[in-house]
């Protein structure tokens, strides 16, 4: 089995598409009223959801007049709500072909299948002409490339001079074992954790300078204690969520990335970078 499928086969649902529909009547929602906020809970599938998106998008200068390319997209999420955000255009990227399928009806749903466009393929070898892109960003996407220079050197490749690129990955702080599954790896074999400083040298390496780093590790830690509260609260986990896209292995899943978080093995780490 190829590397890439082992990731893609990570990530596979099975029928992620009529598992969300499913839990729309939950929300008192239809595919025909449902809104994006509706859909955020599952549709950023990375620590803090959209406030960390906020917290990312918030730092990169995008606008109407700006083509922003989502690498490793998922379902499309951010896509989405960057294109509703700031009214740009957006094109997503992924290696799974159910969360690119996925993701194209939930832009149906959302009537933003003409500002967003999904499409199925790998960040190392992406199908877009040099200088395409006016921004671009990443959520959670490191983890599952080793090759960090060759992805940065691609999305550089399409990247305008100038442009922004906003990175939100979970990165290694500290030499450790750390406890599988997480939610982007069953096992070691197909994590691929780098620290800050290796990304940040290999951002310059393929062309970009970088201004801001941030570690929210703190942010990360607060987040899963107010979800574990409103989940106690409220005698259960919301109709829709993380636990819809990894199901029965959420919550070792989960409890794993936390784990490891606490001990500082890792951390969900911010880098504003630039093509030079």
């Amino acid at each position: 089995m190829s590397y890439d499928k082992s990731v893609s086969d990570h990530y596979l649902h099975g029928d992620l598409i009529n598992a969300i529909e499913a839990a729309l009547p939950a929300l008192g929602k239809t595919t025909a009223n449902v809104t994006i906020e509706d859909l955020a809970p599952v549709d950023e599938f990375h620590i803090g959801g959209r406030l960390a998106t906020d917290n990312l998008i918030d730092q990169l200068s995008f606008s109407k007049q700006h083509h922003v390319l989502d690498v490793g997209c998922g379902l499309g999420g951010a896509s989405r709500y960057v294109a509703t955000k700031f009214k740009s255009r957006v094109t997503g990227i992924d290696l799974s072909s159910e969360f690119i399928e996925t993701g194209k009806v939930l832009c149906d749903w959302l009537n933003l299948d003409g500002n967003v466009t999904l499409e199925q393929g790998s960040a190392l070898s992406m199908p877009f002409k040099d200088s395409s892109f006016d921004g671009a960003y990443m959520l959670h996407v490191g983890m599952n490339i080793d090759d960090k220079s060759s992805l940065f050197s691609e999305i550089c490749r399409v990247l305008k001079p100038g442009a922004q690129f906003g990175v939100y990955d979970i990165m290694r702080q500290a030499d450790g074992k750390l406890l599988y599954p997480v939610p982007w790896a069953s096992e070691s074999s197909t994590s691929k954790l780098s620290t800050p400083d290796q990304y940040k040298k290999a951002l310059s390496d393929a062309g970009f300078e970088y201004s801001e780093e941030n570690n929210r590790r703190i942010f990360a830690l607060d987040f899963f204690k107010q979800l574990r509260a409103s989940m106690e609260s409220s005698g259960g986990p919301p109709p829709l969520g993380l636990h819809t896209l990894m199901q029965q292995s959420t919550a070792e899943k989960t409890r794993n990335m936390i784990e490891n978080i606490t001990r500082n093995l890792i951390a969900p780490f911010e880098i504003i970078a630039r093509k030079i």
